[in-house]
């Protein structure tokens, strides 16, 4: 499977800011115990590798690997599932090397 990483983005349809304004903090800490295998994160005290809040200019979003449809298709759906429910802006997000020089 190809995976991507995909951003959430936590701004409305009218160009406001999703409430409650902790919501990508509690979509993290529901999506907390899936992990890949071996990891030894404690799922009280930290987030999902493969769903995480971030602040991207000044606006919530939440960060998703799609390797977590690997782990369980249900759980990917889910987080999919919010954004599209509440009319979340979901981006691919685009991979950027500054250390690679541009091609001609």
């Amino acid at each position: 499977m190809n995976h991507k990483t995909l951003f959430i983005q936590g701004i409305t349809t009218s160009g406001k800011p999703f409430r409650p304004s902790d919501w990508a903090e509690r979509l993290c800490g529901v999506m907390a115990t899936f992990r890949p295998p071996g990891d030894s994160g404690d799922p009280r005290f930290t987030y999902s590798p493969y769903v995480r809040p971030v602040l991207i200019a000044k606006v919530k979003c939440v960060v998703i690997d799609t390797r977590l449809g690997d782990l369980d298709p249900r759980a990917l759906d889910f987080v999919m599932n919010f954004a599209k429910d509440n009319n979340l802006p979901i981006e691919e997000a685009c991979e950027f090397n500054p250390a690679t020089p541009p091609q001609p």
